[in-house]
């Protein structure tokens, strides 16, 4: 079974979604978690996470790393 891991921490779900969508668009699964709540407390107190499977971590934040 493959496991889902955080690779990057966002202050807001924009910043997110932009991530996730870069990483979608590089062939890498990836999710959003804790959208609801750093919403609802407006980021103070929770980031939104993006998550992907273990296997692609690296590769996922060799990507994040490049796209700055």
């Amino acid at each position: 079974m493959t496991d889902i891991v955080e690779a990057a921490r966002y202050n807001s779900r924009v910043e997110a979604d932009l991530a996730r969508l870069y990483l979608e668009s590089e062939g890498v699964e990836a999710v959003l978690f804790d959208t609801e709540i750093n919403y609802f407390y407006g980021g103070l107190f929770m980031l939104v996470r993006l998550m992907v499977l273990d296997e692609d971590l690296q590769r996922a934040q060799r990507l994040l790393d490049s796209a700055g």
